[in-house]
């Protein structure tokens, strides 16, 4: 005699299992949507914050096909030692963008605590020329501008280019340095420079 069993409980359990995806997903759906909403910061707050994240203030500046250029910046950190690399972050926006995008080299130069006025030069919407004559400058490997008594000076070629949002993502691997052992250091934090003294040895 045929059993009946498994077609009663294949016709009673198939809704059951479907039921409790269905509960499954919308759980889902809504604690995804609770994330997003909890995840949700503005645009003056995240400002606002990070502006008690200090940093160190660079001049960026490249030279090239695409002209010579240069801005400040402290969106700058390290990525890794092998290959040696760091990243800049530049905004798509900016009036040097096009430069350095060409030119595809650059050199990060860290500033000392006697250049704050440099920084607020290149900073602003000063004339690109006005900006280069108010400091000397070198060369190395990639003949993007070193600036002589920079604390540290970067000299990078760019690697990689990735989008987020407003900016460009520059990865920049560094194939000469130049080093100033004897200056002390500018970091940039709560919106004011801040001058940063070196440890001497006792």
């Amino acid at each position: 005699m045929p059993s009946t069993l498994n077609a009663t409980l294949s016709a009673t359990d198939t809704p059951v299992a479907e039921k409790f995806a269905a509960v499954d997903k919308n759980a889902a759906i809504e604690k995804q949507a609770a994330v997003e909403k909890q995840a949700a910061v503005e645009k003056q707050e995240y400002r606002d914050a990070m502006a008690r994240l200090g940093s160190a203030v660079n001049i960026i500046t490249t030279d090239g096909p695409g002209g010579r250029a240069g801005f400040t910046a402290s969106a700058v950190c390290s990525v890794t030692d092998t290959p040696p690399t760091l990243l800049v972050c530049l905004n798509r926006s900016a009036s040097v963008h096009a430069a350095f995008t060409q030119n595809q080299v650059l050199c990060v130069n860290t500033l000392a605590d006697c250049h704050e006025s440099l920084s607020n030069l290149f900073g602003g919407k000063t004339p690109m020329e006005q900006r280069f004559e108010a400091a000397e400058w070198a060369r190395l490997a990639t003949g993007s501008p070193i600036l002589t008594d920079a604390l540290v000076s970067f000299d990078c070629k760019v690697t990689q280019i990735t989008s987020v949002g407003t900016h460009d993502i520059l990865f920049c691997e560094a194939v000469a340095l130049r080093r100033n052992d004897d200056s002390h250091g500018l970091v940039y934090f709560d919106r004011r420079y801040h001058p940063l003294m070196r440890q001497t040895a006792c």
